[in-house]
């Protein structure tokens, strides 16, 4: 029952080619203070480790934390897990990291959750891809907006997130794709609105496709895009400075703008192995319209502090 819930751990800690791994990011409310924790558990046949990651939005600075596989733990019934000392569950982060001349310290509570919604047809954002075997990697949606309560150490620098936001997702499988796209926000000037769209050249059965997910919450509204739904992309180009996005669903257009800024390195599964080297910004701006097909628009505005990550190979399949 585990695929109708995939906030919590889904994997096996005896697989010989696996990884699982929770998204976590909060911004301060004055948004001057973005980092991401990512906890996570890497299985090769030759090594079996847990780890966290994390990113400096701002800086673009990252660092990674190994840990022996037995100190992770999960709760099988919740989104609950602990790597080292450190805690990481739907309502909130207790860090405890001293590595490497690194200090992570403090604890968040997460408050007024929007959760994504969850059915016996749909469960999460893959929707009835969930279903689908032999997919390398699978992605799920926890939280799409929280308020948050606490202060983190920061290297020795006391940060208070209260009346900040936060954002929870999460991948597993085996690798991440060859290549693919991925924009998140929900720091936009609607309150509650957030955003996320990704799009992979996924392998399956010995051939590929190309498919993608997205949601925008907006006015208490969940709008979703995605192959599975029929939804199609009609417009991806992508220069150094600007990706433009045009998304078609059965009664909805959605334009979609990135600008990037400056990432960080972080580290991301082959085979399981956490051995691929990627570029992440959460410090991207993306900016939105959402119309009807009526030419009404529904939706307009600009989301700051966006999470963006591009593996440019992708781009030749819209061209």
């Amino acid at each position: 029952m585990r695929l109708f819930r995939p906030h919590v751990f889904q994997g096996n800690l005896n697989s010989k080619s696996y990884f699982e791994g929770w998204y976590f990011k909060q911004v301060t409310a004055d948004r001057e203070n973005v980092w991401s924790f990512i906890p996570g558990i890497s299985l090769t046949p030759s090594a079996k480790t847990a780890f966290i990651q994390v990113i400096d939005g701002i800086s673009g600075s990252t660092a990674w934390f190994d840990y022996p596989l037995e100190t992770f733990q999960y709760d099988p019934e919740s989104m609950k897990v602990k790597v080292g000392n450190s805690w990481f569950t739907e309502n909130g982060i207790h860090l405890d990291i001293q590595q490497n001349g690194h200090t992570f310290s403090g604890e968040l509570t997460f408050d007024q959750r929007v959760g994504f919604p969850s059915t016996l047809f749909s469960p999460g954002i893959m929707g009835w891809y969930s279903f689908v075997p032999f997919m390398e990697c699978k992605h799920g949606i926890v939280s799409v907006n929280h308020s948050l309560r606490g202060s983190l150490n920061l290297n020795g620098r006391e940060t208070d997130f209260s009346g900040g936001k936060g954002y929870i997702e999460k991948d597993w499988g085996t690798s991440f794709p060859e290549s693919w796209i991925w924009i998140h926000s929900n720091h936009f000037d609607e309150p509650g609105a957030s955003f996320m769209f990704s799009v992979a050249k996924i392998p399956w059965l010995g051939s590929y496709f190309i498919g993608h997910i997205s949601y925008l919450y907006a006015g208490g509204e969940f709008y979703r895009f995605a192959t599975y739904n029929g939804s199609k992309i009609k417009k991806l180009t992508w220069t150094e400075n600007l990706l433009t996005l045009l998304v078609e669903g059965r009664r909805h257009l959605l334009e979609v703008t990135v600008t990037p800024n400056k990432g960080g390195h972080l580290k991301a599964p082959v085979s399981g192995e956490m051995s691929r080297i990627i570029k992440e910004s959460i410090d991207s701006t993306v900016s939105l319209k959402l119309s009807g097909k009526d030419g009404g628009v529904i939706f307009e505005d600009t989301g700051q502090r966006a999470g963006f990550e591009i593996i440019e190979k992708i781009v030749a399949y819209f061209n």
